[in-house]
């Protein structure tokens, strides 16, 4: 068989990286990506048994000598940061064991389904708010003019950042984010570094400020937790750090692509209009269809058996979501787009240890905004084909112009 061209920042993958996850499922082993040492694994069952061994690993540094670690920085070159070094390489995704048990324990409480549900009044006063100010648009940007203004600004409102600040933070975050994917250079590298720095001083005047004067929000209860002893201050900071870097880029990229599918198939979106009750499911298959988060890894810490065969402890898996999420041994129609589809295990939000804890909030705030949209406009078509977002870790359309004008 031919081998597969998998090259994750060609236009050609962006446009269609689903074309590509057939050819790498199609293949009797996994795939050995060479540019990142990595055994890339596409189908369903295998993504999923990795995702969910307790044996593999996102960061084996606590497994590595000091001079390891700081080789393997080297090879990443993920050295000579230290604002990142010390609040993104050490975060709570990043982190393993009982330092990452004790810090889920304490975030996972903020959200829980329960909680969260408590914000959607929150959330569908904002999405009026915006929606009001496109009021007198016939056409526009989805994306910039809409959904880049929602996750972060409920996301922001849950830590207790003001409104007015929410727009910063995005930058920051997409300048962080941007590092962690394949072909990132010495630019990006400098973005990722002084973006973290900007973005840790911002947040201890927060923290100060809570401590004077705690409020109903998020950031007062980490600043407790902190002063308790439950965590040290520079995980308060890594912590909220990650989950406002969570709330932003993934769940626009998600909207994006979840209202291009709308688009894509009108008979799957005239469905959604006639049964607004289908929202739940709807919104899984948005997740599942065009996973925003389409890559993640894990490490191997002993000699391990995966798809068949053995590989060594230390072996790197990528974990394509993307593609195992349109795996036809798992979804009958995989290529079809279903506001139906039931059951539907699909693992947008990863497995394991590492599961997604923002799930219920990205679900909550589509929910909030596509039954809005379907309710305030009776047609919405789409003006022309959006281009998709370069790389292997990330999954959403740049720009997506609507026509929203009425019949």
């Amino acid at each position: 068989m031919t081998r597969p061209d998998f090259d994750p920042l060609s236009a050609r993958f962006a446009a269609d990286p689903h074309a590509v996850y057939a050819e790498l499922r199609a293949l009797d082993a996994p795939y050995y990506y060479e540019d990142v040492d990595t055994w890339m694994l596409t189908k369903a069952a295998e993504v999923e048994a990795v995702a969910l061994n307790k044996t593999m690993v996102r960061n084996r540094d606590h497994l590595l000598s000091e001079a390891e670690r700081k080789a393997e920085q080297r090879k990443l070159n993920w050295h000579d940061m230290p604002h990142h070094e010390r609040f993104v390489q050490t975060n709570l995704l990043e982190s393993e064991g009982e330092t990452h048990a004790r810090l889920r324990k304490l975030v996972f409480r903020e959200f829980t389904a329960a909680m969260i549900a408590r914000q959607r009044d929150t959330i569908q006063a904002f999405v009026d708010h915006l929606l009001d100010g496109l009021a007198d648009r016939d056409t526009f940007d989805f994306v910039e003019d809409f959904a880049a203004h929602v996750p972060g600004h409920i996301i922001g409102r849950v830590i207790g950042v003001p409104d007015v600040d929410c727009p910063q933070l995005r930058v920051w975050s997409e300048q962080v984010v941007r590092f962690f994917d394949v072909g990132r250079g010495e630019a990006d590298k400098q973005l990722a570094e002084q973006a973290t720095k900007e973005f840790y001083e911002y947040l201890l005047t927060l923290v100060a400020a809570r401590r004077k004067a705690p409020q109903e929000d998020l950031m007062s209860r980490m600043v407790e937790h902190c002063d308790a002893g439950r965590m040290s201050e520079d995980e308060l900071v890594a912590t909220t750090m990650l989950i406002l870097m969570a709330g932003h880029g993934s769940t626009i990229d998600v909207l994006g692509s979840g209202m291009h599918a709308l688009l894509r198939f009108p008979d799957q979106h005239q469905k959604l209009r006639d049964d607004p009750a289908l929202i739940n499911l709807a919104v899984q298959e948005m997740f599942r269809f065009e996973s925003p988060l389409p890559y993640f890894h894990r490490f191997a810490t002993e000699d391990t058996e995966v798809a068949g065969r053995m590989f060594e402890a230390g072996t790197r898996f990528g974990l394509l979501y993307g593609a195992a999420n349109r795996d036809p041994a798992r979804f009958e129609k995989a290529d079809q787009f279903d506001v139906t589809r039931s059951p539907n295990r699909h693992l947008a939000f990863g497995g394991g240890t590492h599961f997604c804890l923002g799930n219920h909030l990205a679900r909550l705030d589509m929910d909030v905004i596509f039954t809005t949209l379907n309710q305030r406009f009776p047609r919405i078509e789409l003006v022309q084909e959006p281009t998709y977002k370069p790389g292997l870790s990330v999954r959403g359309p740049i720009a997506l112009e609507i026509d929203v004008r009425r019949p």
